[in-house]
């Protein structure tokens, strides 16, 4: 069994993630994979049971909303866990609820509102929570040593309920898949979505609504974070592709296409010159032909055409980041956490 828990702001986000079949797939390619795989990708999702809590998407993020207002200090009231099978195995509807209660009760929010919901559209059987973690009494669920405690409860369950270890996500991975080096397929994934992006735009507007169509959504400031369709929040320099990056290549293929405008216009200004009305014979024509190419060649734009499509290739090509360290790990970033940490100190002594 392979855990997964997470944090978030946006309690929409998480229930229409859990509750809906996903956004990127049309209707026509929903049944195509239906056909192809044997699952079941329209109404993929089966609420396994309400706790404390009922209705459709706005109303259940209505009610979470309300209720996390009795919290003045939580940042991030959204608690999103996930529960999966290893592949073979499965367990009745409600051995999953008990699954699900089990795990509520480990993480504190087992008389907060949560709902559990089983998603049909993978062959690994997994089911979902979408929880609040402030409760009715105004507590927050604690997300310390979240991914221990979540760890722990794997290998508890897997014992309780008779089912394979799993200690490795990597369990999951095809045999070829298996055997490529460990690093986060994933953020590969969106590597690989973000380089052929901008090969194919030539702004900024053009680059985030092409990521749109992929199923990303972006956040720009300082630096750009990408949100992919599992809610999951990636720097963009974690992946080899800071904003500066981007704004980088976006501005020098903008010089790019200017340059091959200026160079038509140099060349329709050596054929205008070096036309002329009287019938030329072969020989005169693939030497005019000839002395028109060398005149272009000798274009001053050329060479910056050439130095620019370089440059642009040279920022496109794959950056290895397996060894990247996230900002949160950085001494930077221990130190403003620390700060952070002794602020709230602070102000609850107050």
């Amino acid at each position: 069994m392979i855990g997964y828990i997470g944090t978030g702001s946006s309690f929409f986000d998480c229930i229409r993630y859990c509750l809906e079949d996903k956004k990127e797939l049309s209707e026509e390619q929903k049944q195509q994979l239906a056909q192809k795989d044997n699952l079941q990708h329209k109404d993929r999702a089966e609420v396994l049971f309400y706790n404390k809590c009922f209705g459709n998407k706005n109303e259940l993020a209505k009610d979470f909303k309300d209720v996390a207002k009795l919290s003045k200090r939580v940042e991030k009231p959204v608690l999103h866990l996930s529960l999966r099978l290893a592949p073979g195995e499965s367990l009745s509807n409600d051995k999953l609820m008990e699954i699900g209660r089990e795990c509520a009760k480990e993480f504190g929010i087992a008389d907060n509102q949560y709902i559990c919901v089983l998603h049909k559209d993978t062959n690994e059987q997994h089911i979902h929570i979408a929880a609040n973690r402030v409760g009715f009494n105004g507590k927050v669920a604690s997300d310390s040593s979240s991914y221990k405690r979540m760890a722990a409860l794997c290998r508890r369950l897997e014992k309780q309920y008779k089912l394979q270890e799993v200690l490795s996500p990597r369990a999951f991975l095809s045999p070829k898949d298996r055997l490529l080096p460990r690093q986060d397929l994933r953020k590969e994934k969106l590597k690989t979505d973000i380089r052929q992006t901008l090969e194919k735009v030539g702004s900024y507007s053009e680059f985030e609504q092409g990521m749109r169509t992929l199923g990303y959504k972006l956040i720009k400031g300082r630096g750009i974070s990408i949100i992919d369709d599992k809610k999951v929040k990636t720097k963009g320099s974690e992946v080899g592709f800071s904003l500066a990056k981007i704004e980088r290549i976006l501005t020098l293929k903008q010089e790019l296409v200017s340059k091959h405008a200026e160079q038509k216009i140099y060349e329709a200004a050596i054929q205008h010159s070096t036309t002329k009305q009287q019938t030329l014979s072969p020989a005169q024509r693939i030497l005019r032909e000839t002395q028109q190419a060398a005149y272009m060649e000798s274009s001053p734009v050329v060479s910056v055409i050439r130095e620019l499509s370089n440059l642009i290739e040279l920022l496109l090509q794959p950056v290895d980041t397996s060894n990247y360290l996230p900002y949160e790990l950085t001494e930077e970033g221990i130190k403003r956490r620390r700060k952070k940490q002794q602020s709230r100190n602070r102000g609850m002594h107050h």
